[in-house]
């Protein structure tokens, strides 16, 4: 397989996952999409020695992340676009549940709510997790319990009525 189509199959296989942890972290999804692009234009630039890396996936992960961190400082220039330009055109609405859960991730600390997302949508492990992070896996393991409570009690007191009593 060429460099080319191992890339392509990458991408394919992978920008559904990295999209959803980046969007979960980041609680908008055009801010997610625009950080997935550019991690995975980032890769392919660099996809002869990024496609030897154990996990190719967890590098755009982790560019996507730095990129939406480092978001503040563009947000100037953002906003003279927008007045220049107007919003983008309307996109369907998300669903009930997908503004519940994004809603109810954005309260937890960031520390949980990375451990959750990593766990939970990217199907890491407590071990992998630990690794990505430089945290260990011990406090991986708390993070993810602690942020599970909280999400849980926060679910709770955001469903709708009919919801909670079904």
């Amino acid at each position: 397989m060429d460099a080319d189509t191992g890339f392509d199959e990458f991408y394919r296989t992978t920008r559904q996952r990295v999209v959803t942890v980046l969007y979960a972290l980041a609680g908008d999804l055009s801010e997610a999409q625009d950080a997935a692009q550019e991690a995975y234009v980032r890769a392919w630039q660099r996809w002869s020695r990024i496609s030897g890396y154990d996990d190719p996936e967890a590098w755009v992960r982790m560019v996507g992340h730095r990129l939406l961190i480092n978001r503040w400082r563009k947000i100037r220039g953002g906003v003279a676009a927008y007045r220049r330009h107007g919003p983008a055109p309307a996109v369907g609405p998300p669903s009930e549940n997908t503004v519940l859960l994004v809603t109810a991730l954005r309260r937890l600390p960031a520390e949980q709510r990375h451990a959750i997302v990593l766990y939970h949508l990217a199907d890491l492990s407590v071990a992998e997790i630990a690794e990505q992070t430089g945290t260990p896996a011990g406090t991986v393991k708390a993070r993810l319990a602690r942020g599970r409570r909280a999400l849980a009690a926060l679910l709770d007191i955001n469903l709708p009525e009919e919801v909670s009593n079904a």
